[in-house]
This record gives C-alpha cells, structure tokens and sequence, in this order.
C-alpha cells in the first residue's frame, strides 16, 4: 500500500433513532466521533414492513402542489361509476352458440 493516499480509518460511535449505539470502523469524521443516524433498519420501511409518513421539512411536497395542483371541483368530469350507471351486460349466449350463425343475403 502506497502512504499517503488513503483515508484515516479509525473508530467512531453509531448512535442508532432507539439510541442504542456500537462501535465500528470507518473514515467517517474523527477518531472517537459519533454518528447519529436518522434512518436505520430498525424504523426503514424497506426492512420494518411498514409504511411511513413522507417528512416534509423543506416544504417541497406543498410547493409541487401548490404549484402543480389540479382543482378538480372547476373541471367538468364525471366519475366512472355515474357515466356506466346505464350500461348493461351482455346477455349469454344460448345453448348450441358454439356454431357461427349462418350470414344473412341481401
């Protein structure tokens, strides 16, 4: 290994969201620093299971959709259920409706 060229690898302190906390390597900051994740396996969905609230703390998700919103009450659409209110189904075939109906001469 040449010297010079590589980081400082030393200890620091990972500081768990429950507070609990262990000891390992890394190059992160200074030896004996401690790291306090907001995120980790134990309160990410990706490993919990479960869904959380998107935090907006920058106020992004309401710029977009302030910016970006639709107000559908100003538009004139009608919701599906309303628009097939007075659709009815097709009626079964009858018995025998395997063979194709003879065609018709003009």
């Amino acid at each position: 290994m040449k010297k010079g060229i590589h980081p400082n690898y030393h200890e620091i302190t990972v500081v768990m969201t429950d507070g609990s906390s262990f000891t390992t390597r890394s190059c992160y900051g200074k030896p004996g620093d401690t790291l306090r994740l907001d995120i980790d396996p134990k309160s990410h969905p990706a490993w919990t299971g479960q869904q959380r609230v998107v935090l907006d703390s920058a106020g992004q998700v309401s710029k977009f959709n302030k910016r970006f919103a639709v107000d559908l009450s100003k538009m004139n659409i009608k919701a599906a259920a309303s628009i097939n209110k007075g659709a009815k189904a097709a009626p079964a075939p009858a018995a025998g409706a395997g063979k194709p109906a003879p065609a018709k001469k003009k």
